[in-house]
């Protein structure tokens, strides 16, 4: 199957909205790995001198950016605390999202913390259950159907 029949079927597909509990859970797990990554970062930019607090304030925009745009749009919408979960991200229409798009959900996630954390906790309000970084991107987050394990009963 081709890149556009993929997409004209995951449009076509219904997709089950994760609930918040998931989405908290893989916040965290990606929270920990991320801060991680930011001690790795910073310990190879330590011996850059004057130019540390430039490149301490860069990483710690750059980083998360780059680590959810690689497993958004690499990794099928799953950041390791979203598959851990079951769960990914996907563009409205149910395909999946482009470099452009996680770079503005990732630059979202800054804008739904700014305002004590009240972006992220959009989600318990929305009809569609969307903060206002999936809102910004259009992105929805899903039940990932292929961690789903089906059983034949009978």
């Amino acid at each position: 199957m081709g890149k556009k029949s993929k997409q004209a079927a995951a449009a076509n597909t219904t997709h089950e909205l994760a609930g918040i509990v998931p989405r908290i859970l893989a916040g965290i797990i990606d929270g920990f790995l991320l801060l991680l990554l930011m001690l790795l970062a910073l310990a190879a930019i330590s011996s850059s001198g004057d130019l540390l607090p430039v490149l301490a304030n860069f990483c710690s925009l750059a980083v998360p950016v780059f680590y959810y745009w690689y497993f958004w749009t690499r990794r099928n919408g799953q950041t390791p605390g979203k598959f851990a979960l079951g769960i990914r991200v996907v563009k409205a229409d149910g395909t999946p999202i482009s470099d452009v798009d996680a770079v503005i959900r990732a630059i979202g996630y800054q804008v739904s913390a700014v305002f004590f954390g009240l972006g992220y906790l959009w989600a318990l309000i929305d009809r569609k259950s969307q903060a206002w970084h999936d809102k910004l991107a259009r992105t929805y987050v899903v039940r990932s159907q292929t961690q789903r394990r089906m059983v034949d009963i009978g």
